[in-house]
């Protein structure tokens, strides 16, 4: 009885020890002190929790991963496996390199000859051509004046990344040199213009009218060519497609009003070029020779010079540029200049090729527009022909005959 009175008084000092220090501790209410308690033992089961449940998802995604490869190599004595695992790979390397031949310049998109440029055929827009343009065309016999109105067009594509489109509409004037549709001629640009920008529409409504003179023996010979652009602050305008009508088969006496639906944009012949291309790997040195220019010019126009602008592009950066000097317009315009760029072997090999040709009136700087344009690049089945030339014939000019198209 002595030894249990003296546990039992040991026991009491204990926990009255322990009381007095979790006081002095937590020197607050037993309510408050019950409660914070209460919220420790919360959060360590609710810590607890967590660490359970990332070491099952640990246990259960990994290791399994392995045991089913395992059992596979198990089940087919290792060797299918390891054979079906190579022929995984092969067809995906497979993939991977008919894609690349369908992204490179020699892929099927060279067949469609040299009328089309890279920008044109990688264009995503041009694969689903939607959308319709209405306009009206009139001659006026009094004043000798030809009257073209951009009314509206409707239903047209948007881009994907902002599911919206800022059309605006180009509007050429195309002359050829005979009457005859069948016969392949060259074509100059008489006039072009601009409609206003419409923002955000799909449907814009423009109500442009824009007029020229024009003798009534030459209407015949005109080709109006409406082009659907879509306004593009930073980059290139893309083309939601095109809509033209010759003026040959219309009677436009009085005011005729058309609907059309847009087509894929073509490229129109406005002339030919001879170049010359030279390169010297020694020196790694890419000369480009603008010898002649022959373009199609209305009887009726002013005196004006023309120039051509040389650009080296390499994976869709301009590198550089040079531009001729300005020479007088004649039905063949002869410039003989060589323009000189220092390419790397690599760039050489990758690099593609812009001549753009400019005419311009010499009384007026501000008053030069675009006639066409030369892409000169592997990808394409006649200047593929004249680079490999090139390349087979080192530090030889080689001289070839090149349309101009716009």
């Amino acid at each position: 009885m002595f030894k249990k009175g003296c546990t039992w008084q040991r026991d009491m000092i204990f926990f009255t020890t322990l009381e007095m220090s979790f006081g002095e501790i937590l020197p607050f209410p037993d309510e408050i002190q019950y409660l914070i308690l209460g919220i420790s033992v919360t959060l360590f089961l609710v810590a607890f929790c967590l660490l359970i449940w990332q070491i099952y998802h640990y246990c259960t995604h990994l290791p399994v991963s392995q045991k089913t490869a395992d059992d596979l190599t198990a089940k087919s004595g290792g060797f299918q496996y390891a054979t079906q695992t190579r022929k995984a790979k092969m067809v995906h390397y497979e993939e991977l390199d008919h894609m690349s031949h369908g992204l490179s310049p020699g892929s099927s998109y060279s067949n469609l000859g040299s009328c089309l440029d890279l920008a044109s055929v990688a264009d995503p827009e041009e694969e689903h051509i939607q959308g319709s343009l209405r306009f009206s065309l009139f001659y006026d016999q009094l004043q000798s004046r030809l009257v073209v109105t951009v009314l509206d067009a409707q239903d047209l594509a948007v881009r994907d990344f902002s599911h919206s489109v800022d059309p605006f509409v180009w509007v050429r004037l195309l002359w050829a040199e005979s009457e005859d549709e069948k016969q392949s001629s060259h074509q100059c640009v008489l006039h072009e213009w601009q409609t206003r920008l419409v923002k955000k529409s799909c449907s814009p409504v423009f109500g442009d009218q824009f007029s020229c003179a024009l003798a009534e023996e030459e209407v015949s010979r005109v080709t109006v060519r409406f082009e659907v652009r879509d306004f593009d602050k930073y980059s290139r305008h893309g083309i939601l497609g095109e809509a033209r009508i010759p003026l040959n088969s219309l009677k436009i006496s009085y005011p005729l009003e058309l609907k059309q639906d847009l087509q894929v944009p073509k490229k129109d012949m406005v002339g030919e070029a001879l170049l010359s291309l030279k390169y010297m790997p020694t020196s790694q040195r890419l000369e480009i020779g603008v010898l002649k220019i022959r373009t199609v010019s209305y009887p009726n126009k002013t005196e004006r010079v023309l120039y051509a602008r040389t650009s080296v592009i390499c994976n869709q950066c301009k590198l550089r540029h040079q531009r001729t000097t300005q020479k007088r317009c004649w039905e063949v315009t002869v410039f003989n200049e060589v323009l000189t760029f220092v390419l790397p072997d690599q760039q050489i090999r990758e690099c593609s090729i812009i001549i753009s040709v400019y005419e311009q009136h010499p009384a007026n700087k501000s008053s030069k527009h675009l006639i066409g344009q030369i892409h000169l690049e592997k990808g394409k089945t006649s200047e593929n022909e004249h680079w490999n030339l090139m390349m087979q014939s080192l530090r030889q000019p080689i001289a070839k005959w090149h349309l101009i198209y716009i």
